[in-house]
């Protein structure tokens, strides 16, 4: 299963451990996959992320190989799935994939019915850090 480097923002890495601490119930399989996920990440600070990874509230073209489909979604808290358009929540397993990677990369990533998918990332349209936003 190929799961590239990843890159996490610290003040995102702390914000996901405390989701990932809250969760229960059917959101269990996705806080296990994103906790390995953070263990793997290289974390750092908001000023350090690279203008080409994925962090929360970036907004990101991905094309789903499996089904082959490009989306743009904007990766999100859960709390904030109503008030955005296009988002996508880090707790739901395509946006838990999303978090740390970088343009280029592409990710396998089990499905909570058993499949799996395969995403890559094309381009990171809007980027919090990017925009000197680094405490959103």
């Amino acid at each position: 299963m190929a799961r590239p480097p990843i890159i996490i923002n610290r003040l995102d890495a702390e914000r996901l451990q405390r989701l990932i601490d809250a969760a229960s119930g059917k959101e269990l399989a996705v806080a296990e996959l994103l906790e390995e996920e953070l263990a793997r990440g290289e974390v750092v600070d908001p000023e350090a992320i690279p203008a080409d990874a994925v962090s929360m509230n970036s907004q990101i073209q991905f094309t789903d190989l499996t089904r082959g489909r490009q989306l743009v979604r904007t990766l999100v808290y859960p709390h904030m799935l109503a008030a955005t358009e296009d988002g996508i929540s880090v707790m739901a397993p395509v946006g838990a994939a999303l978090i740390g990677l970088r343009v280029g990369d592409t990710i396998d990533w089990p499905l909570p019915d058993g499949g799996e998918t395969q995403l890559r990332i094309d381009a990171i349209l809007w980027q919090p850090e990017r925009e000197g936003q680094f405490h959103r």
